[in-house]
């Protein structure tokens, strides 16, 4: 089941193409879980140039695509509406397999811990049910 569409993930976070790396949120609970899709196509602009010949999604960009998740189910609170996720930190990054176009890439995010405003979310990304990256991530919300 589709929770939200592109459009409306662009209306709750910043990011706008080329750098929209969510294009629809199939489960989300609020301030604790994640799991969104991001459809690898090979007219992606990164393509171009990572690398000519043999495709493959940058780990950077696997990363950002799991910030950009773990920004949601913080940024529908209550208490964060309006308000924007920043990416505060990464630990424990690892990469497992490589991400070609064609892929879909499923992102799931648990927020493990919530304060004031901040929150850290284990994410994992997903092709085809194998994990092929996994980051914690710290996130400031702005005031």
């Amino acid at each position: 089941m589709n929770i939200m569409t592109v459009t409306d993930v662009a209306e709750l976070i910043p990011n706008r193409q080329p750098i929209l790396y969510i294009d629809r949120v199939d489960e989300l609970v609020p301030g604790e879980h994640v799991v969104a899709r991001k459809n690898v196509t090979f007219n992606e602009s990164f393509f171009q140039g990572h690398f000519p010949g043999e495709p493959v999604m940058p780990g950077v960009l696997i990363v950002e695509a799991l910030a950009q998740a773990g920004s949601i189910p913080l940024l529908k609170l209550d208490s964060f509406k309006g308000k924007t996720a920043y990416l505060g930190g990464l630990n424990n990054v690892k990469f497992r397999q490589k991400v070609t176009p064609g892929d879909v890439l499923t992102l799931q995010v648990d927020i493990v811990k919530l304060k004031e405003y901040a929150g850290i979310g284990k994410g994992v990304a997903y092709v085809d049910g194998k994990k092929v990256a996994e980051a914690e991530l710290t996130f400031i919300i702005g005031r």
